[in-house]
C-alpha cells in the first residue's frame, strides 16, 4: 500500500512518514504541490494525505486536479481549519476525506487504511496458498500453523506473491509495490529479502525463481 504524504512542514511530514512506515506502508514525501503533482503523475499511489496549505500549487488545486483526472489515489485532505465550510469545501473540491490538525496518529492510520480498502480490489482479509496463512488485518504469518517472524517488508512481499496467485512477480513490480520512490532501480534489496524470507519460510521450498521474469510462489 502506497502512500504520498505532501507536507510543508518536514517535521509533521517526517513524524507522519514514520508512523505509517511502522504499519507496513510504503512511503514518499513531497513539500510542495508543484512537487506533489510530479510525484501523481510518475507514480501509482494508493492514497494522498495531502496538506490544504502547501506553497506552490496550493492543495485545493491538487486536489481539484486529481479529481479531474481520474486516477485511483484516494486523498486525505489535512488541515488546521476545522470549520464546517472548511470542511464542505474541501471535500467538494474531490477529497475522499478530512482531517484537522492536531489529530491523533491511530485515527490517521485507521484512516488510510480504509482509503486503501477503497482505492484497490477487494483482498480477502486472510490469503491462504501452499500451507501459508497471511492474516493481513493482524498482520500475522504462519506456514502449516508455524509462526513465522517476518519484518514488515517479508510481510509486504509474501503478501504481493500470495494475490498473485501463482502468477509471476518481476523484481521490478515488487520494487514499485513494497519499496519507496527513492530506492535504486538496481539494488539488491529484493533479492536479499528473497533470501531471508526463504530461509524462514523452512523446507519445502515454496518460492521459486522464474528464470528472466521474477518470482512466483
Amino acid at each position: 500500500m502506497r502512500v504520498l504524504v505532501a507536507e510543508d512542514e518536514p517535521m509533521m511530514a517526517e513524524m507522519i512518514s514514520r508512523g505509517l512506515t511502522r504499519h507496513g506502508f510504503v512511503v514518499d514525501v513531497v513539500h510542495d504541490g508543484d512537487a506533489a503533482l510530479f510525484s501523481l503523475e510518475v507514480g501509482d499511489y494508493d492514497v494522498l494525505l495531502l496538506d490544504r496549505d502547501l506553497p506552490g500549487t496550493h492543495g485545493d488545486e491538487v486536489a481539484a486536479r486529481m479529481a479531474g483526472s481520474g486516477v485511483r489515489t484516494r486523498i486525505l485532505m489535512l488541515t488546521a481549519a476545522s470549520a464546517m465550510q472548511d470542511l464542505v469545501e474541501g471535500l467538494n473540491l474531490g477529497a475522499d476525506d478530512y482531517l484537522t490538525k492536531p489529530f491523533e496518529y491511530p485515527e490517521l492510520i485507521a484512516r488510510v487504511k480504509a482509503l486503501c480498502r477503497r482505492s484497490t480490489p477487494p483482498t480477502p482479509p486472510v490469503l491462504h496458498r501452499s500451507g501459508i496463512e497471511l492474516d493481513t488485518v493482524r498482520h500475522t504469518a504462519t506456514r502449516d500453523g508455524r509462526p513465522l517472524a517476518l519484518t514488515p517488508k517479508e510481510f509486504a512481499v509474501l503478501r504481493i506473491l500470495l494475490t498473485a496467485e501463482g502468477v509471476p512477480v518481476s523484481t521490478e513490480q515488487l520494487l514499485a509495490q513494497a519499496w519507496d520512490e527513492h530506492t535504486d532501480p538496481f539494488t539488491t534489496a529484493v533479492q536479499v529479502t528473497m533470501s531471508k524470507m526463504r530461509a524462514k519460510l523452512g523446507d519445502p521450498p515454496l518460492i521459486a525463481t522464474v528464470h528472466g521474469i521474477g518470482y512466483r510462489l
